[in-house]
C-alpha cells in the first residue's frame, strides 16, 4: 500500500469516527434533554437531603455505643436542688478515644465550683468514655476541675436518661439523630430533663461564672434581648410550682419538637412557657419581678454583652466598658457559635481572660499559650 493510499483510509476511518461520535454525543444529548427535568429534580432532593442529614460533626449516634465508660448518672442520687448540671453532648470523647473536654469548657466548670461550693457541679457527657492520661492538655484540664470537692464528671446513657419519660418517643423513633442540628438539640432536651428530674440550675458550657448562684430563689431564666429569652442559664426546682414548670417545658418538646428549626426547642420552649404561664410581654414579666413564682432577669444578669457583640469579649480595648456592664451580672454567655476560633493568648487582656484569670485560675495555669 503506497503513501496515498494509506492516506485515504486513514481519512476515512476519521470520517467514519466523527460521525458515530457525533451520532453519540446527539444521541446522549436527547437522553440528556429528556431526562433534564428528572436530573434536576434528584439533584435538588439531593442536596435538600444533604442540607438535612445530620453530619458526622453534628452526629449522635456514639451515645448508642456500650463501650466502657465512667460512671452513669442515673446511677447516683445528685441531691435535688443543690446541684448546678452542665452537659457535653458531642461526641467528641468517643472520636478521641477518652473524656475530653476544652479550656474554655472547663473554665466553666472551675468558675461555677468556686463561687457555689455549697452546691454540687455535675459535668456529664453523653459520650461514653474512660479518663485516660496520655499527656494532653485536656487531662490537665481535667484533672484541674476534678481537684474541686463539689465537681463530679460523669456518664449519660441517653437512651437510660430519656426511657420512661414522656420524651422517650422522640428518641426511639430517632427523631433526634435525624435532627439537623442534633447535638444542640440533645443539649435542648436533656438540659429540661435535668432540671425536671432534679431541680437545680442549668448553665452553658459557653459560661463563666462572676458571681454565686448560691442566693437565688431556683425558678428564673433570663432575657437575652427585649423580645428574645434565652436557655443557656435555666433554673426549675424540684418541686411544687418548679416542678410544673419544668413538666410544661418536657410536654413542650414532646408536642412541638423540630429537627428543622435550630432554637425552636430550647429558647423557644422556655419564650413559650413565658407566654403561657405570664399571659403578658417579657418586659412586664421583668417590671413584675415575677410571675407566679418564676423570675425573669433583664439582660444585665446573664447576657450584658449580646450576640451581635460577642466579639467585645476578645478585645482589650473593651475592658473597662465590659466590666461596666457585666457589674450586676451572675454569670456571662460568651457566645461559642460565633467565638469558638477565636483564640485569646494567655497574656491577653481580653476581658474574657481577665474574668477567666480571677475565676478559673487552675485553668489558666494549665493553658500553656492560648485560652
Amino acid at each position: 500500500m503506497n503513501f496515498y493510499s494509506m492516506r485515504r483510509r486513514v481519512v476515512k476511518i476519521a470520517i467514519l469516527t466523527a460521525a458515530v461520535t457525533t451520532a453519540t454525543c446527539l444521541i446522549t444529548s436527547l437522553v440528556l434533554l429528556t431526562d433534564k427535568h428528572n436530573i434536576f429534580q434528584k439533584r435538588e432532593i439531593r442536596e435538600q437531603e444533604q442540607s438535612t442529614k445530620p453530619t458526622l460533626r453534628n452526629s449522635i449516634q456514639c451515645y448508642r455505643s456500650k463501650i466502657e465508660s465512667i460512671p452513669d448518672i442515673s446511677d447516683s442520687h445528685p441531691r435535688k436542688d443543690k446541684s448546678i448540671f452542665f452537659h457535653e453532648s458531642s461526641c467528641k470523647s468517643y472520636y478521641n478515644n477518652k473524656i475530653f473536654i476544652n479550656a474554655r469548657q472547663a473554665c466553666a466548670v472551675e468558675s461555677a465550683a468556686t463561687l457555689n461550693p455549697n452546691l454540687d457541679i455535675y459535668l456529664l457527657y453523653s459520650s461514653p468514655g474512660i479518663f485516660k492520661y496520655d499527656g494532653h492538655e485536656s487531662d490537665d484540664l481535667l484533672e484541674a476541675i476534678l481537684s474541686y470537692e463539689n465537681v463530679h464528671v460523669m456518664h449519660v446513657d441517653f437512651e437510660r436518661y430519656i426511657e420512661g419519660t414522656p420524651l422517650e418517643s422522640l428518641y426511639k423513633h430517632g427523631k433526634i439523630e435525624q435532627s439537623s442540628y442534633a447535638i444542640s438539640h440533645a443539649s435542648d432536651i436533656l438540659r429540661f430533663l435535668s432540671l425536671w428530674k432534679y431541680g437545680g440550675i442549668y448553665l452553658d458550657l459557653d459560661t463563666i461564672s462572676i458571681k454565686t448562684l448560691e442566693g437565688l430563689p431556683l425558678n428564673f431564666a433570663g432575657l437575652e434581648t427585649n423580645v428574645s429569652v434565652n436557655s443557656a442559664i435555666l433554673s426549675f426546682n424540684s418541686s411544687d410550682y418548679g416542678h410544673v414548670l419544668a413538666e410544661k417545658c418536657i410536654m413542650d418538646l414532646k408536642r412541638n419538637f423540630n429537627g428543622r428549626l435550630w432554637a425552636n426547642n430550647g429558647p423557644g420552649v422556655i419564650t413559650r412557657l413565658i407566654r403561657s404561664i405570664c399571659g403578658v410581654e417579657k418586659r412586664q414579666a421583668i417590671q413584675a419581678n415575677t410571675c407566679h413564682g418564676f423570675r425573669l432577669f433583664s439582660e444585665s444578669a446573664f447576657y450584658p454583652i449580646s450576640g451581635p457583640s460577642w466579639e467585645m469579649y476578645f478585645n482589650e480595648t473593651y475592658l473597662n466598658e465590659v466590666l461596666e456592664q457585666t457589674s450586676s451580672s451572675y454569670v456571662l454567655h460568651i457566645w461559642n457559635n460565633n467565638s469558638a476560633n477565636r483564640k485569646l493568648p494567655v497574656d491577653s487582656k481580653a476581658p474574657y481572660l481577665y474574668f477567666a484569670k480571677k475565676y478559673c485560675p487552675k485553668v489558666i495555669e494549665v493553658c500553656t499559650d492560648f485560652f
